[in-house]
């Protein structure tokens, strides 16, 4: 009885010791992002990893991925792993948080410690996380229609000012054509001008002629 006593206390010790050593492992572990993809177009892996590893080292588990290079930043997500992680006691980092932050992770931890605390049941937390969800749909949604709508707008008033600038060039090219017309015809109006006086002066010095002829045949 007393061997088996000692053995069952040396089992009980080894355990505390073991579940020590992985709260203590747990603790250390961080939620982190790792650097991927091509030069100037990175893509991040969410990751698990000892918090005493390199940034880009080996990880204990791989949540997800970020890549800032595509519309509204694309993450993938594993919820569930990053919840357990997080609930477990892994520290995200900034970035990380964030991260876990937009895509409700922070949220669903903090209704599920109130559940543990008794402050709500699970069946009314399971319904404001149903409801941030479908906010949270909603808002992308509005987003997307805004974006829509701003960018219809902008081709609208692309066409408008085309529309604008095809005018005023046309109204350019006519008020061009009729100063050229102007033009042509007061050159040609110049031109005539000097042909009409010498013609007159011509007349003039022939009447002058015929007078003096008739003069001197009176004489």
């Amino acid at each position: 009885v007393i061997f088996f006593i000692y053995i069952c206390t040396l089992i009980k010790n080894k355990t505390d010791e073991f579940c020590h050593l992985k709260t203590l492992n747990v603790m250390a572990t961080k939620i982190r992002l790792q650097r991927g993809g091509k030069k100037n177009k990175p893509v991040y892996r969410i990751v698990v990893a000892d918090s005493r590893q390199k940034r880009d080292g080996r990880f204990i588990e791989k949540l997800g991925t970020f890549n800032p290079n595509v519309a509204e930043n694309q993450i993938i997500l594993n919820f569930d792993a990053a919840l357990s992680w997080y609930m477990k006691g892994a520290e995200p980092t900034d970035t990380a948080r964030t991260i876990l932050s937009k895509e409700g992770v922070l949220y669903k931890k903090h209704l599920l410690v109130g559940v543990t605390k008794g402050a709500l049941t699970q069946e009314i937390a399971d319904q404001k996380f149903q409801v941030y969800l479908d906010t949270k749909a909603q808002k992308g949604s509005d987003l997307v229609s805004a974006k829509a709508k701003a960018a219809a707008d902008k081709i609208k008033a692309d066409a408008e000012e085309r529309i604008k600038i095809k005018k005023q060039l046309e109204d350019a090219i006519k008020q061009a054509e009729a100063a050229a017309i102007l033009a042509a015809e007061e050159a040609e109006a110049a031109a005539n001008a000097p042909a009409v006086e010498e013609v007159a002066e011509v007349e003039v010095s022939s009447e002058q002629t015929s007078s003096d002829a008739a003069a001197e045949s009176a004489e």
